[in-house]
């Protein structure tokens, strides 16, 4: 086990340096910011004075190198817009995305993973028939449109939930949450609601996929045959038997969803990370815009780690093949 976790690593280290020259490159030759910093009717004097003050005269590798070693430091540098540090601008708006996206992917395998394996076991039944359509539904429908109508419905005709913003927040331990408070709950529920469609609807078919797939084998005979009831059956044993693609799924789209939920933070003007990068990226913000795009890297990255870990507890031989 611990020459695997060495190697998932080792493997992940190389993975970052490798995104973090993608990512500096990929961003750095796109636009100059200098012509959103300053205005058109400056002296060249005053130009030139700016691209030394970022650091922009000097060759693409050397602010590369430049960057390392800030990063290194814990100095993702200053934003050209919010003349802040850029770690102190995302960790103001990293708990809002994170809070948002915690509540969508929890609900959409809380839910769509007991309504699949239903939809698996009585895969005749009106239910289950209504349940697969449902599924289709939420594959079909774009994010942004779902989000519009939940707002015209909820918010606009019946007035019952706000239409945007995170409401009320209570600090714990520093970080704040609205959905501590009702009226930040209130405002969690609509983008959340907008946010897990796609992941509800895939968690209903791989729980129903993989539960059908049991309920025909002879694992599942052998099972009622020594006397456990459906339930003991279920619960047990084919959601064990299930549990590795459904770690898979869950572990992908946490990290998916974290990095693109900006269709619904800028639908629902949830003050997160989502509408940051929008704002980032009209300036040409390129201090937030690598900060932003590292972060998600190392996210999908540490999350495949813990999924990769996780397999090995599940099924010891993935553990053992692979050491």
């Amino acid at each position: 086990m611990f020459g695997f976790i060495l190697q998932r690593l080792w493997q992940a280290i190389i993975v970052v340096i490798a995104m973090s020259a993608l990512v500096f490159c990929g961003v750095y030759a796109v636009g100059n910011p200098i012509d959103v910093l300053i205005s058109p009717d400056a002296t060249q004097d005053i130009r030139a004075a700016v691209i030394a003050q970022y650091g922009l005269d000097q060759p693409l590798w050397q602010q590369y190198l430049t960057f390392i070693g800030r990063i290194l430091h814990g100095d993702f540098g200053r934003s050209f817009v919010y003349s802040m540090p850029v770690s102190e601008l995302i960790l103001s708006r990293l708990p809002a995305t994170l809070e948002l996206t915690l509540v969508a992917v929890l609900f959409a395998s809380l839910v769509g993973i007991p309504i699949g394996m239903y939809a698996g076991y009585k895969p005749h039944s009106p239910i289950s028939r209504a349940i697969m359509a449902l599924s289709i539904l939420g594959f079909s429908v774009p994010t942004f449109w779902f989000g519009l109508m939940l707002i015209m419905v909820f918010a606009v005709q019946c007035g019952c939930m706000p239409a945007g913003g995170r409401g009320d927040t209570v600090s714990l331990f520093g970080v704040d949450f609205s959905f501590l408070t009702f009226d930040g709950l209130s405002h969690l529920v609509l983008p959340a609601l907008n946010l897990s469609l796609f992941k509800f609807s895939l968690m209903i078919r791989l729980a129903r996929a993989g539960t059908r797939e049991l309920m025909l084998s002879d694992t599942v005979k052998f099972a009622r045959a020594a006397g456990l009831s459906e339930f003991t059956l279920l619960s047990r044993h084919v959601l064990r038997l299930i549990s590795i693609p459904l770690v898979t799924v869950f572990g992908l789209e946490l990290g998916s969803t974290l990095a693109f939920a900006v269709v619904t933070e800028t639908i629902f003007s949830w003050p997160g990370l989502g509408k940051l990068i929008i704002n980032s990226i009209t300036s040409l913000d390129r201090p937030v815009m690598v900060a932003y795009l590292m972060l998600v890297a190392l996210l999908f990255i540490v999350i495949n780690l813990v999924v990769d870990l996780t397999y090995a507890l599940l099924d010891p031989r993935l553990r053992k093949g692979r050491a």
